[in-house]
């Protein structure tokens, strides 16, 4: 590496056909010391973004390397805040991938917007959420300029997210704040209890049943309630789960047809038709 750097036929901000250049490789992969080394030397953008408009911070940010990253934001000229052509911010990243460390780092800082969404409405909350991953959802909620509720652009908010991946401790972290509807349905008129309810998840089901303001026989726009979902499917602990409640739950499943394909996320299995219940 010193050997290339005392040469003066190189460019040591070249990119490549992806725009990719020698310093985003580096934080990518960790590399502290060459990291330091480019960063001290003229004509280094340490801002570069590449063709998905990810800069060196993006990568460090992404793959939890906190060295890196503490290097980078020493820099006064680096951006912690830029977004990429999907609307990811270096904070999505880390919280797409649970990263704690990285994470923490960027919500010190002042320059950091954490409720940013990307391209399709998602904010840094939702991905965690989605993940499951308590430590990052549990930083994120401290923040008073963070919406627990905000819905994607599929009206997805990050209680569905964690009730359709079955997340309870997530789930149990959202329900706990005033500010957040258990009972939001997304633009197929889907709640988070349908969502548990048709991955089987039975834990998260329970949950969401101990609140009074979850209507357990809301059907979406496909004419499916939460039992259809779970008997369709064939999730028979949730069968018994929701046919034991007291309140007033249809003796019989709706009629399970697969609903239509659409580019929304909620519905994008096609469903075995359902059996009967015994």
């Amino acid at each position: 590496m010193r050997i290339l750097l005392e040469r003066n036929d190189i460019n040591l901000d070249t990119a490549d056909e992806g725009g990719r250049t020698p310093l985003s490789f580096a934080a990518e992969n960790g590399h502290e010391a060459v990291v330091r080394i480019l960063l001290e030397q003229g004509g280094v953008n340490p801002n570069t973004a590449d063709g998905d408009g990810r800069t060196p911070l993006s990568f460090a940010a992404g793959g939890g390397r906190g060295g890196v990253l503490m290097i980078l934001l020493e820099k006064a000229e680096v951006n912690a805040d830029t977004a990429d052509k999907h609307g990811l911010t270096p904070l999505s990243w880390a919280a797409r991938g649970g990263l704690g460390v990285t994470l923490r780092m960027l919500l010190g800082r002042n320059d950091v917007t954490p409720d940013t969404a990307d391209e399709h409405g998602r904010t840094p909350l939702s991905l965690a959420a989605e993940n499951g991953d308590e430590f990052v959802v549990r930083k994120l909620l401290e923040r008073n300029d963070v919406n627990p509720d905000t819905p994607d652009k599929s009206g997805l908010p990050p209680l569905s997210w964690a009730a359709r991946s079955g997340s309870e401790g997530v789930v149990g972290m959202l329900l706990e704040r005033g500010n957040v509807n258990p009972d939001t349905a997304d633009e197929n008129g889907r709640t988070p209890l349908s969502f548990a309810t048709g991955n089987g998840h039975e834990g998260v089901v329970r949950i969401l049943l101990e609140r009074n303001d979850v209507n357990p026989d809301t059907s979406d726009k496909s004419g499916l309630n939460p039992l259809s979902w779970a008997a369709g499917i064939g999730h028979e602990g949730v069968v018994r789960i929701l046919r034991g409640r007291p309140r007033s739950i249809p003796a019989e499943p709706t009629r399970f047809h697969p609903p239509t394909c659409t580019k929304s996320s909620s519905n994008r299995a096609l469903l075995p038709r359902a059996a009967r219940v015994i």
